[in-house]
């Protein structure tokens, strides 16, 4: 059976890289014959750092699905149009939007220096910060301050392309339209109902659809209506999650596929 998970806030938290013993029983996963996928709404730059270098050799999906990569390199990537791009920076412009905007592998950022997400962006130094028009391709939008953010998601709606409203940490997060976790999993080969899904939020629903078993870490609404399984975030949780791997892992064991 193939598992995917997400990252953060799903198998690793506060920005902290996934833990020793929850790497132990990813990989404890990988030696009694299941796959493992990882899909994060980071860019590939941005998964590395967070994920054990023996983790590295496993499909990697980044920047919600517009990004993937396998064997060291970006093989596949998704970027806006022109037209939308256009539309895009029109209300940036118009409602005074901050952002962090992110090519195959660079970025530019433009948001409040003491911005929180400043403690996951970049943290091995693998990328360069550069003005938005020297990105050579752009593959995911992340708006950070606005004068009027309910009036700018409201028109972004209307708009050809998939946003995400992160409300616990107020951000607009933009990916080209079609792009989505489950795409990016159909385009490695994957079929509806040939993996388990692990997540935590709205760009987790997708996958979870679409998913054979599926299991929400924490809560969040909008997942809860898809999800088949929970594991609460309260006490030893990372304890909690591996219990869970290790009933998920027996119950679909290679022999039952």
């Amino acid at each position: 059976m193939k598992f995917v998970f997400d990252l953060d806030g799903t198998i690793c938290f506060k920005g902290k890289p996934v833990s020793e013993k929850i790497v132990q029983c990813l990989l404890d996963l990988k030696s009694s014959g299941h796959e493992l996928i990882f899909a994060s709404a980071r860019p590939i730059r941005d998964m590395l750092p967070v994920l054990d270098v023996k983790l590295h050799s496993f499909p990697l999906i980044g920047g919600n699905g517009s990004l993937l990569y396998k064997d060291g390199e970006v093989i596949h990537s998704t970027a806006f149009g022109r037209n939308d791009l256009d539309m895009i920076f029109s209300l940036i412009n118009k409602f005074e939007a901050t952002y962090l905007i992110d090519s195959e592998w660079d970025y530019a950022f433009t948001g409040p220096h003491n911005h929180p997400i400043l403690n996951f962006l970049d943290p091995a130094n693998l990328a360069q910060a550069l003005p938005v028009t020297s990105l050579e391709s752009i593959v995911k939008i992340l708006l950070l301050t606005s004068t009027n953010f309910p009036e700018l998601t409201k028109q972004l709606a209307t708009m050809n392309v998939i946003v995400h409203l992160h409300t616990n940490e107020n951000i607009v997060d933009i990916s080209p339209v079609n792009i989505h976790k489950w795409s990016a999993l159909s385009t490695l080969g994957v079929r509806e109902g040939d993996f388990i899904a692990f997540g935590n939020d709205a760009n987790d629903v997708s996958m979870f659809k679409n998913a054979k078993r599926s299991v929400m870490i924490g809560y969040h609404e909008e997942l809860s209506k898809v999800a088949d399984d929970q594991v609460q975030l309260k006490g030893d949780y990372e304890e909690g999650i591996i219990t869970k791997l290790k009933i998920l892992c027996t119950e679909y064991s290679e022999v039952k596929n």
